[in-house]
């Protein structure tokens, strides 16, 4: 099986950065990392594995190779773009208060409730930080 095409969606943001460097730390497998933020962060370089990375605009055109997207980047961008993500075959793992209310969509805190992932139609949610802390 082969490595996953990854996509960090509001990369450039704080979250966005710790999640590139969390998938660089814990050596997750990578075929290709994609990198979106706004049209004002399109064109810097993010590094991935040493590598740099070019950060793209955020536009639905560039969503047919993913496999698994990452978003960070604010509820009204992950409304928008999380569904035509599922829809194109990735996986979407929201960061944002979009889903997480949807009863189609498991919301997920990996050491509390894992095989809800099971569960997804192409969108998993995960709480706000202070409530990962608490549960």
């Amino acid at each position: 099986m082969r490595s996953p095409n990854v996509a960090v969606v509001g990369a450039t943001g704080l979250v966005g950065q710790e999640m590139v460097r969390v998938l660089e730390q814990r050596s997750f497998p990578v075929n290709t990392m994609h990198l979106f933020a706004s049209d004002r962060s399109a064109g810097k370089r993010v590094y991935f594995k040493r590598e740099p990375v070019e950060v793209r605009e955020l536009k639905s055109s560039a969503f047919d190779s993913i496999d698994l997207a990452l978003i960070s980047a604010g509820a009204d961008i992950s409304r928008q773009y999380s569904p035509l993500l599922a829809k194109a075959g990735a996986v979407v793992v929201d960061n944002s208060a979009a889903f997480r209310m949807e009863p189609w969509v498991p919301l997920v805190v990996p050491e509390v409730n894992p095989g809800d992932i099971g569960h997804h139609k192409g969108i998993i949610a995960n709480p706000n930080c202070s409530t990962i802390q608490m549960v």
